[in-house]
């Protein structure tokens, strides 16, 4: 692998590499979100997306392998390979929610030690019904969240203009409420939902003393709580708890099958009987009530399988990889870098770089192409002038890092940015000539 400083010749003639001309050529341009201005920008900025997935699938060495980058065919391949060790094939499929959807809301229910739990197409339909159905028993359409959250960042308000519900914010900070915050907020609130954790915040989660502090608080205010746990089962290792355990906290749960199981999609509510059974009836209003479904549940039940048993392990290897980052950030003697957090808390975390996000994403997408390892698989997204964010996830791919791996790939990639930023310089030097002489 080359190093910072090495010139592109020098890369075309590595072995391990392949001229700059022949990758743009050969992964010509879906959808990064990096820095554009105008219609030419992004067009640009989608013709890199386009080549980062073709670079992400072609990748000798990547931190992740999402289902999501896969062919048909091979999502079937290991669908149909796992799916004997989870459930009887013989057994007659679903229709309308039955059969193996009902085998597999027990599965959840018992995971969570909730008393049942329904299986839903969306997150975004389940959190919905559940919030809409704890407001009918507490009187109060008023829900509690974190101006991150997802319903408020990704859902085009759907609790407002679908479902009557209306939001407040209890705070904007980049970590979870706090009990005092929870316990001062100014108006009455039906339920406080929390997202754990809370991704667009860097994935962060509050200790489990903090969590425990803001559930007395809710509770003091007659609150039911809600736990957006849509990736929670990622975060047994940060809490040093079971799942069961972090689950009875909350009233009711939602849990998604597809971000840390890798499912092809699906969702499940789980909480007292009585709840879910009303959460069902609401399901068919809202068309949730899906003919067969059984190819999404199997999918479910294969995460179940694969994946969740191996979480802490990418956990813990997050933590190995963020270190890495760190190091070789500072070896390559780059003036600020962060990782967010620092130690962290699931197998997800946020990396900023003091650069614009067109020239990272260029970069990134360069790494992949010319080398064959790549580091950063993410969009890069502008946070500022000159400043952006990415996001890393280490999974079973991930595992085969070392320490000196993640340095050496952060050496390579920070060559090929200031590569990247030395043109960008050099061309809008040209450009501004260009307007002096004119």
């Amino acid at each position: 692998m080359g190093r910072s400083g090495t010139g592109s010749a020098d890369r075309a003639r590595d072995g391990n590499r392949v001229p700059r001309a022949w990758a743009a050529r050969h992964h010509p341009g879906v959808n990064d979100t990096s820095d554009t201005s105008g219609v030419s920008g992004a067009s640009e900025a989608s013709k890199r997306s386009e080549r980062r997935r073709a670079a992400h699938r072609a990748a000798r060495r990547v931190l992740t392998r999402p289902g999501y980058l896969a062919t048909v065919r091979e999502r079937l391949a290991l669908l149909q390979e796992t799916a004997p060790d989870v459930y009887d094939l013989d057994e007659r499929a679903d229709v309308y929610g039955s059969g193996i959807v009902e085998a597999l809301e027990e599965r959840v229910a018992g995971l969570l030690g909730k008393e049942a739990a329904a299986f839903f197409p969306t997150g975004t339909m389940a959190q919905q019904v559940a919030l809409r159905c704890w407001a009918g028993r507490t009187g109060n359409p008023t829900v509690a969240l974190h101006a991150l959250a997802h319903p408020e960042v990704h859902e085009r308000n759907a609790f407002g203009v679908v479902s009557g519900l209306r939001t407040v914010r209890v705070t904007s900070e980049p970590r979870l409420p706090t009990a005092d915050e929870v316990r001062g907020f100014e108006e009455p609130f039906g339920a406080l939902m929390l997202e754990l954790p809370l991704r667009e915040a860097g994935f962060v989660l509050p200790s489990w003393e903090e969590l425990q502090e803001v559930v007395g608080a809710a509770r003091g205010r007659d609150a039911v709580v809600h736990f957006d746990g849509a990736r929670l089962w990622e975060t047994t290792t940060h809490f040093g708890r079971p799942l069961e355990e972090i689950a009875d906290l909350a009233d009711s749960v939602y849990v998604s099958f597809y971000k840390s199981l890798d499912g092809f999609g699906g969702a499940a509510l789980a909480g007292p009987a009585t709840l879910v059974e009303e959460a069902k009836a609401w399901r068919h209003r809202y068309g949730g009530q899906v003919y067969q479904q059984f190819p999404t549940v199997l999918s479910a039940f294969a995460g179940l399988e694969r994946e969740l048993p191996r979480l802490p392990e990418y956990v813990a290897h997050a933590r190995v990889v963020a270190d890495a980052l760190r190091e070789g950030f500072a070896a390559a003697g780059l003036p600020w870098a962060r990782i967010h957090p620092g130690r962290p808390h699931t197998h997800e975390f946020q990396v900023w770089l003091p650069y614009d996000s067109a020239v990272l994403a260029e970069a990134a997408v360069r790494q992949g192409e010319e080398t064959g390892t790549l580091l950063f698989a993410h969009a890069w997204d502008r946070q500022g002038p000159g400043l952006s964010v990415t996001e890393v996830d280490v999974r079973a791919a991930g595992l085969e890092w070392s320490a000196e791996d993640v340095r050496a790939a952060v050496a390579d990639f920070v060559g090929l940015v200031r590569e990247e930023a030395a043109e960008v310089e050099a061309a809008e030097a040209r450009t501004g000539e260009e307007r002096t002489c004119s």
